[in-house]
C-alpha cells in the first residue's frame, strides 16, 4: 500500500437528482450429511475476512487482454473489498459487522455500505468520501484528461426551483468554443426545463445531458443578462488546465501575484513551477491563491506549492504533514516540506529532483469556498503549522483532513479513507471546515482574476486595511449578493476532483 501516491479528495455532486434502489440477496445452499440426518441450512452472520492479497485481482469478469486479472467469482471480489476495508480503513472498527456480501449484487454496492455511520460535531457524516471510479477514468484524470463539456457547473439548488450557474470554463473546450461564459445560468437540457421539471423521466434527461458518459450531442440553454444563449454541445476528452488567470496586480504597496489553481494533478507540477518562477522574477510581495473550486488531488503537489510559497527559511527540515493511520498500519515518517520536484508523468514533465523556485512569503491569501477541499486544505494547514500567516477570503472550506491510497481491483478503483493528516503543530481537526477571515460570496458577474471580482477585491482590501468591510460603492453591490454561507453551492464534477491522494 505504501508504495502508491497519496491523494486528498472529497465527494461532490454527480447528478441533479437521483433515484434510490435496494440490493437483493440469496441463501446459502443446504449441506448434505450423506443422508444420515436431515439437511440443514446455515446462514452466516458475519462476512468472511481473509488477507486481502489472497483474493486480489480474482475477478468475476476478467478484462480482456489484462494480465493482472485472474478468473474468479463475485464472492472473491466482495471478499477482497471487505478484507481490504478491514485492513486499511481508518475507522474499520466502526464498520457494521453484520453486512453480508450475498445481500449485494456487485462489489461496488457492497463497498458503498462498508463505512462508519458516525457524525461530526456539526452533525454531518464523518465519512463523506467513500466512492469508486472506473480505473481507466481515474488514471486518465491524473494526466489532466476529463470527459465532458469543459465547464464547471455550480448547483445552488437541485430541487425545483433549481438553479445552476457556470463557475468556470476550460480554455479550448467544447463549452469555450460554444461561447459559454462564467455566470451563465442554466435554463434547459435537451428540451427539459431545468428550473421546474419534475418526474423521473425528466430528471433522467437532465442528468444524462449534464453528465454524459458517451459521445453525443446535447442541447443546453442558458440565460445571460436577460438574453438567451442556446448551445449544442458534444462531450469530448478535455485537457484540463490546473493553473489559469495568472497575473501581477500593481498596488501602491507592492506587486501582488494572483493565479487560479484548480486541481492537484500531474500536469499541475510544471504549471505551478512556471508561475512561481515568473512571480519570483517580478518581485511580488504578496500572493493571492484562488482555490475556490480546487477539491484536491496529489499531496505531493500541495507540498511543493506550500514550499514554493514559504521557502526554505520557514520550512527547512519541518513537517508538511504527518499521516495518522489505523492501528493495523505501520506508522510512516512525517512528510517533510519538499524543496525539489517529484517529476510526475505528464505530457510535459518536470525533471525529477530539480530545485523548486520559492517566494519566501510570510503571508499568503487564499480564496476559498465549500468546494475547497482536502489537498487544498493541506496547503492552508501546513503553512499555518510553520507560522506562515494564511488569510482565507470567501467561504468555509469543505472540511476534509483525510486521504486515500487509491486501490484498483478488477477494473474498479476504490477510495476509502485511510489516514488523517496533521501539521507540524499536530493539528488536523477541521472536519467541519476552516472558517474564512472575511466571508464573501462568489461573484459570477466578474471573471476570475478581475480585481473587481468580489472575493479578489476583498483580498486586496484586507491586505491593505486589515478590514473585511467593503469600500464605499461596493457595499451596495455586495448587499444584492447572497452571503457565502447562505447558499450551499455544490459543483457538478467527478468525485476524484475532491481528494487527497498519496
Amino acid at each position: 500500500m505504501k508504495s502508491m501516491r497519496l491523494f486528498a479528495l472529497a465527494a461532490p455532486v454527480l447528478v441533479v437528482l437521483s433515484a434510490c434502489g435496494g440490493g437483493g440477496g440469496d441463501s446459502t445452499p443446504a449441506v448434505s450429511n450423506g443422508g444420515s440426518t436431515p439437511p440443514t441450512t446455515t446462514t452466516p452472520t458475519t462476512p468472511t475476512i481473509v488477507a486481502s492479497a489472497t483474493v486480489q485481482n480474482r475477478c468475476e469478469k476478467p478484462r480482456s487482454g489484462n494480465a493482472t486479472d485472474q478468473q474468479g467469482t463475485l464472492l472473491n471480489e466482495q471478499t477482497w473489498v471487505r478484507s481490504w476495508i478491514d485492513e486499511t480503513y481508518l475507522w474499520y472498527q466502526e464498520v457494521p459487522t453484520n453486512l453480508l456480501p450475498q445481500n449485494y449484487s456487485t462489489p461496488v454496492a457492497y463497498f458503498n455500505v462498508l463505512k462508519t455511520s458516525a457524525t461530526t460535531a456539526s452533525g454531518k457524516p464523518k465519512d463523506q468520501f467513500h466512492f469508486t471510479y472506473a480505473t481507466a477514468e481515474w488514471e486518465a484524470s491524473l494526466k489532466g484528461v476529463e470527459f465532458g463539456y469543459g465547464f464547471l457547473l455550480g448547483i445552488e439548488r437541485n430541487t425545483p426551483p433549481r438553479r445552476a450557474v457556470i463557475a468556470m470554463i476550460e480554455p479550448g473546450s467544447p463549452a469555450a468554443r460554444a461561447g459559454l461564459q462564467r455566470g451563465d445560468v442554466l435554463q434547459s437540457v435537451d428540451g427539459v426545463d431545468f428550473v421546474s421539471a419534475s418526474g423521473q423521466a425528466n430528471v433522467d434527461t437532465l442528468n444524462a445531458g449534464l453528465s454524459p458518459s458517451t459521445i453525443g450531442t446535447h442541447n443546453l440553454v442558458f440565460s445571460r443578462n436577460g438574453s438567451t444563449v442556446s448551445t449544442s454541445l458534444t462531450a469530448a476528452n478535455v485537457d484540463t488546465t490546473a493553473v489559469q488567470n495568472q497575473r501581477i496586480i500593481d498596488t501602491p504597496t507592492g506587486k501582488v501575484g494572483y493565479l487560479t489553481f484548480n486541481t492537484h494533478n500531474n500536469v499541475a507540477e510544471r504549471q505551478l513551477i512556471t508561475a512561481i518562477q515568473q512571480f519570483q522574477a517580478a518581485g511580488i510581495t504578496d500572493l493571492v491563491l484562488d482555490v475556490r473550486y480546487n477539491g484536491g488531488g496529489l499531496l505531493d503537489i500541495a507540498n511543493e506549492l506550500a514550499y514554493m510559497i514559504a521557502g526554505p527559511q520557514a520550512t527547512s527540515g519541518k513537517t508538511f504533514e504527518q499521516l495518522v493511520f489505523n492501528d493495523k498500519t505501520r506508522a510512516e515518517a512525517p512528510m517533510l516540506f519538499r524543496s525539489r520536484s517529484v517529476g510526475f508523468a505528464a505530457p510535459q514533465p518536470v525533471t525529477a529532483n530539480q530545485a523548486l523556485p520559492y517566494l519566501g512569503l510570510k503571508r499568503v491569501t487564499l480564496l476559498t469556498t465549500g468546494s475547497t477541499c482536502s489537498a487544498s486544505e493541506s496547503i492552508i494547514n501546513s503553512l499555518r503549522g510553520v507560522d506562515v500567516e494564511v488569510n482565507l477570503i470567501g467561504g468555509t472550506t469543505c472540511g476534509k483532513p483525510y486521504g486515500f491510497y487509491p486501490q484498483p481491483n478488477c477494473g474498479t478503483t476504490y477510495f476509502a479513507v485511510q489516514f488523517k493528516g496533521v501539521n507540524a503543530k499536530g493539528f488536523g481537526d477541521f472536519a467541519d471546515g476552516m472558517s474564512p477571515t472575511c466571508s464573501v460570496a462568489d461573484d459570477y458577474a466578474h471573471a476570475l482574476g478581475d480585481s473587481n471580482e468580489a472575493m479578489l477585491a476583498a483580498a486586496l482590501r484586507y491586505r491593505t486595511t486589515g478590514s473585511c468591510a467593503p469600500a464605499t460603492g461596493m457595499s451596495r453591490l455586495l448587499a444584492t449578493m447572497e452571503s457565502s454561507e447562505s447558499v450551499a453551492m455544490r459543483l457538478l464534477r467527478p468525485q476524484y476532483k475532491e481528494i487527497a491522494v498519496r
